[in-house]
């Protein structure tokens, strides 16, 4: 079973208590029908269940809450109608509530004790006929909607659900696992998961981003880094520029001042697909808005900034902001290459 956290303990007993109250008292509230009329029924308390204590099952969502109980109420009473034998009444009005909750996209638990509640109907159920859908049913759940959407937002969960995007970028996502294709994947189990295939993606996401940490979070930047770096300074050419890109067989070249501070990065692009004076100094051309590291932060650190971000080459300092190496993507690979083969 699943520990919860203290604010989810008192999320679930507190909002359920606060969500049956304003349920129960909205449909006191409403004038009309008979007296011994329940102002609250028991399929609610199930329903405060899955609203205040798994906000985030897709039975819990608005439209199973509503429509699931609505529609199972109105086919309870309908079988109470049409059958005067109870325990047959009972059975044709949760099967066909099941039934029709499924074709109609919103499977909701209570709504079966709902459809069981309308068709075993009390004589002042029945006395309310169809208007009890509506009162009390329909009010205690609109109440409790209402009450759910304010507790859940008020203490940190979402509600309506939506799922949240996992936060770094994984080899999941570089290699295309996208919803449809966990949706896919899902309909070949035996027995369907209730949990949305977004919600699958981000989990899968998330433990592969762990599994990288394990992997790779005790391995610094500069064990992988390539320190023998030519580097340029502002005042120079651009034609000592290109000579070093040809010379070295680099594609980038960080721009340092006298105390070896990154302070700009000019390319092969920069350097060769425009029209430039050879005479030119660097500082007129180059790129002052660069990305470093730190030469102690992780190797995992590295794969959102050269998957999601786009970074081929990334300057590393050390703790006075002196440039001490570079890494590249070459040596990324080869070192996730060297961790996948368990080595």
């Amino acid at each position: 079973m699943t520990r919860y956290a203290p604010s989810e303990l008192a999320r679930g007993a507190l909002g359920a208590l606060i969500g049956i109250a304003v349920a129960g008292a909205a449909a006191r509230a409403v004038p009309g029908g008979p007296e011994m009329l329940p102002f609250i029924v028991a399929p609610m308390g199930a329903c405060a269940v899955l609203l205040f204590a798994v906000p985030a099952s897709p039975l819990a969502q608005p439209w199973p809450v509503l429509g699931g109980n609505l529609i199972s109420t109105a086919i309870g009473l309908g079988a109470h109608w049409v059958f005067d034998d109870v325990l047959l009444a009972a059975a044709v009005g949760v099967g066909a509530a099941i039934g029709a909750m499924m074709l109609l996209g919103c499977l909701h638990p209570p709504g079966g004790a709902c459809a069981l509640l309308a068709a075993t109907a009390t004589p002042d159920i029945h006395d309310q006929g169809a208007l009890f859908v509506l009162a009390p049913v329909g009010v205690n759940v609109v109440a409790l909607l209402v009450v759910a959407v304010v507790v859940n937002n008020l203490t940190g969960r979402r509600y309506p659900h939506r799922p949240a995007p996992a936060a770094t970028a994984s080899a999941a996502s570089e290699l295309g696992i996208t919803t449809p294709d966990v949706e896919r994947a899902m309909t070949r189990l035996a027995d369907r998961l209730d949990v949305l295939p977004a919600d699958i993606v981000a989990i899968v996401r998330d433990a592969e981003t762990h599994a990288l940490d394990r992997r790779l979070g005790s391995i610094p930047v500069e064990r992988i880094m390539n320190r023998d770096v030519v580097v340029a300074h502002p005042f120079e050419s651009i034609y000592r520029a290109r000579m070093l890109l040809v010379q070295r067989q680099v594609k980038t070249l960080p721009v340092v001042d006298a105390e070896r501070r990154v302070v700009g990065v000019v390319s092969i692009i920069d350097l060769f697909t425009r029209d430039l004076v050879e005479l030119e100094t660097l500082d007129s051309i180059m790129r002052t808005d660069v990305t470093t590291i730190a030469a102690d932060t992780p190797v995992a650190d590295l794969v959102p900034m050269m998957t999601s971000e786009g970074y081929k080459n990334v300057p590393v300092v050390d703790d006075d902001g002196r440039l001490v190496g570079m890494i590249t993507r070459g040596e990324l690979i080869a070192v996730l290459h060297r961790s996948l083969l368990g080595s």
